[in-house]
């Protein structure tokens, strides 16, 4: 009986498949991008770059949370945090009689509204222990941003009769005007101790 030969196959394509279905994949394919919390600081208005500017006490509302989920604002304990919102809108509010406990107002012209109006020369500062659970921080973070977004809303109705977020791009400035958000994220320390 005679031996057969096994044929051979042929591979001269291979390395082109292979090639191809590589870059087919690296195509198609989709990568997960990290993403963070979007903020940009105001910038420095030019007038004041050069010089130290000294911010009035009044002027600053500072929150803190600690390593064990505390918060605390201007130096009390907040029990609950549902109370944030409205405290921060009490504080950002410009539409008020002076107080001294509330910061300080200044009269600006508004380009959208043709008209004065008080705007509040406040901050918040945002601080946080270093063992504080993220999930606590963007909590209270939450919190402070939706008093701003509530303030902006009302003086939209109150000036243009429309929610925020349906107003053009030049009203949502002039509201922004009124209600920028300033919110001063400082870096985290060590206040409970070591962690």
């Amino acid at each position: 009986m005679a031996k057969r030969e096994t044929p051979e196959i042929n591979a001269s394509s291979m390395a082109d498949i292979a090639f191809l279905l590589l870059i087919f994949f690296l195509v198609t394919t989709t990568m997960d991008v990290d993403t963070g919390i979007q903020r940009q600081l105001p910038p420095i208005p030019e007038e004041k770059q050069k010089t130290d500017v000294e911010i009035n006490k009044r002027n600053i509302y500072q929150v803190l949370v600690s390593a064990q989920g505390s918060l605390f604002v201007r130096g009390k304990r907040m029990d609950d945090i549902r109370d944030l919102r409205a405290d921060a809108k009490r504080f950002i509010n410009s539409d008020r009689e002076d107080d001294p406990e509330l910061p300080e107002l200044e009269e600006k012209e508004i380009d959208g509204i043709k008209t004065i109006v008080k705007v509040s020369k406040g901050i918040i500062s945002l601080q946080n222990d270093r063992g504080t659970e993220y999930g606590r921080y963007i909590e209270v973070q939450n919190e402070l941003v939706a008093a701003y977004n509530e303030m902006r809303d009302e003086a939209a109705r109150k000036y243009f009769n429309k929610s925020f977020d349906n107003l053009n791009p030049e009203q949502q400035a002039a509201i922004k005007e009124i209600y920028p958000q300033r919110i001063s994220e400082a870096e985290p320390k060590n206040y409970g101790g070591k962690k």
